[in-house]
């Protein structure tokens, strides 16, 4: 998939957990691993602003594309 979803990377970086991440956004602790595992296929700009806010980040900070070969 070109799009890489950071998630795994940021919850590092604000130590938080994605149980702690599931709690405050109020979503499912499966669809966050989806998220974080890079198998989503899409992603409501809804949940994508909750995550920013709580990890007080830019969509660009969780969202990377990579041109495939």
């Amino acid at each position: 998939m070109a799009i890489i979803v950071n998630l795994d990377v940021m919850l590092a970086k604000r130590k938080m957990s994605l149980t702690e991440l599931s709690e405050k956004v109020d979503i499912t602790i499966a669809n966050l691993s989806v998220l974080k595992k890079n198998r989503a296929k899409a992603i409501r700009f809804s949940t994508l602003e909750a995550i920013c806010k709580v990890l007080d980040c830019q969509p660009g900070d969780l969202l990377e594309y990579s041109a495939e070969d």
